[in-house]
């Protein structure tokens, strides 16, 4: 039977979700911890790859189980997890879905954040960048508009990705300012790797005069990534949400 894991954790210690040679990630953890508590081999399929140091707020991942678990036993699995598993991972819930249901690819909206410290906070280093203004906000949500307006991306991607498109469809992405954070908001049903930190470089450079709004649609358009700005640091950036159908949970309600 297929579940559904929903958790959070704090990337700053991890290389990222996904497993790897002689690193530690979040799925490596998991899948051991679910293994030796569920006595079977467990293979974890994470909603997308998140990079080390970046951090998730809102995470899914899909495993199959020879036996079925019952409403009871998914809620103690959980509670035996978070007693197990270092305070960087918090389980929130594990529910039965559909046989069909892909954490990764049924998922039909993902909600990025990125958090600029606008003043030195020794609370907020590992979950910010902090980056000396002032910005222009006002012409980064301009430039953000623009980049409502395309959907090729391959200009904010890393350049050894073996995504076989690059088109991506925003739904949102603006700047506000909370407290003494700038905050950028970007929902697409897909994004490319490293294409929020890129597209966050590249709008920081239009706020501080180093572009115009010309050059960005120029950036955009030449689809290359050496035309675009730097990407941010890792430690900013959130997996915010994730939207998946509602008929995904399973029929079968455990008991």
């Amino acid at each position: 039977m297929r579940y559904f894991i929903l958790l959070s954790y704090d990337g700053t210690n991890f290389h990222g979700w996904q497993a790897q040679k002689n690193a530690i990630s979040i799925q490596k953890i998991l899948c051991d911890a679910l293994g030796m508590m569920l006595r079977e081999d467990v293979s974890l399929t994470g909603c997308g790859r998140t990079d080390a140091g970046v951090h998730a707020r809102e995470y899914y991942a899909h495993m199959d189980l020879e036996k079925e678990l019952s409403k009871a036993q998914a809620v103690k699995l959980v509670f035996k997890l978070n007693s197990y598993l270092g305070k960087d991972i918090a389980i929130r819930k594990i529910f039965p879905v559909k046989q069909d249901a892909h954490a990764r690819f049924s998922a039909f909206l993902r909600t990025y954040k990125y958090y600029i410290a606008l003043q030195k906070d020794p609370f907020l280093v590992n979950h910010s960048w902090y980056h000396y203004g002032p910005f222009d906000i006002e012409m980064m949500n301009r430039g953000a508009e623009i980049l409502m307006s395309h959907s090729d991306f391959t200009s904010f991607s890393k350049v050894d990705s073996d995504t076989k498109t690059k088109i991506c469809k925003l739904s949102e992405a603006y700047w506000e300012v909370t407290g003494n954070q700038l905050v950028f908001t970007i929902s697409a049903n897909r994004f490319l790797r490293n294409m929020v930190r890129a597209i966050v470089g590249t709008l920081l450079d239009l706020g501080t005069g180093k572009m115009n709004l010309r050059d960005l649609k120029l950036v955009i358009e030449a689809k290359n990534r050496s035309d675009a700005g730097d990407s941010v640091p890792a430690c900013g950036l959130f997996l915010h949400k994730l939207g998946y159908p509602e008929d995904i949970v399973s029929s079968e309600v455990a008991k």
